[in-house]
């Protein structure tokens, strides 16, 4: 049976890499974080206070970050590798959260992220989420799926997502955090987020996570029939 890609777009805290997760695994398909490869980014630029409004810096920079995925047969998924340091927890951090979104519109860093992201779906038979997939990295996915849901729901979402880690945190600061990267994502410059023209609406506000996943087999066993 002939593989496709699949891509899968769309806001902050929709559950995209959830849902992409689950059809990897329904699929047989490899899983690729996208976002994952921007926080490694982000975690190397604070860790090593590099100057990401200097062009020469981030690409000085760049030139030392080797990004790697390899599965974790304990979590049974891919864990993040940054120069062969596993950063899958620390690259969660609400630090790197708070800057991911302004380091990953850098012109450079989406250069070098993109590259590698499309190496990786060579093969095919890959799920792939993030901003700006099927509109710049795969614009030739045979099956595109952008992402919403409401916004109180998103920030509910994140906010108990965060709360496990960090009880600290305040709901008051995780709406501000989404509302920033929202704002960064669709308005930068290079690559924003936006809907692919042929991509397909997945609204999870009042879905379980059975639903969309039972929802996008459907839309990727269709295209696959056709492949």
């Amino acid at each position: 049976m002939k593989k496709i890609i699949i891509t899968i777009d769309g806001y902050s805290s929709c559950g995209k890499s959830t849902l992409a997760k689950q059809l990897a695994k329904e699929l047989q398909y490899t899983f690729i974080d996208s976002g994952a490869m921007y926080r490694a980014v982000t975690l190397y630029f604070l860790r090593n206070h590099v100057n990401w409004e200097n062009p020469k810096a981030v690409s000085e920079a760049l030139n030392n970050i080797n990004l790697e995925f390899f599965y974790n047969d304990a979590s049974q998924k891919s864990d993040m590798y940054l120069n062969g340091e596993n950063v899958e927890a620390l690259i969660r951090d609400m630090l790197v959260s708070e800057n991911v979104s302004n380091i990953s519109a850098i012109k450079e860093v989406r250069a070098f992220a993109v590259a590698q992201q499309r190496k990786m779906g060579e093969e095919k038979g890959i799920v792939m989420d993030g901003r700006d997939i099927g509109t710049t990295v795969f614009p030739q996915a045979e099956l595109k799926i952008f992402m919403t849901a409401d916004n109180v729901i998103r920030v509910e979402r994140r906010y108990k997502e965060l709360y496990a880690k960090n009880p600290n945190i305040t709901i008051e600061e995780v709406k501000n955090n989404l509302e920033m990267r929202d704002y960064i994502d669709t308005n930068r410059e290079v690559s924003p987020l936006r809907k692919a023209n042929d991509a397909i609406v997945l609204d999870n506000s009042n879905l379980t996570m059975q639903e969309q996943l039972q929802m996008a087999l459907a839309w990727a066993r269709q295209q696959i029939s056709k492949a």
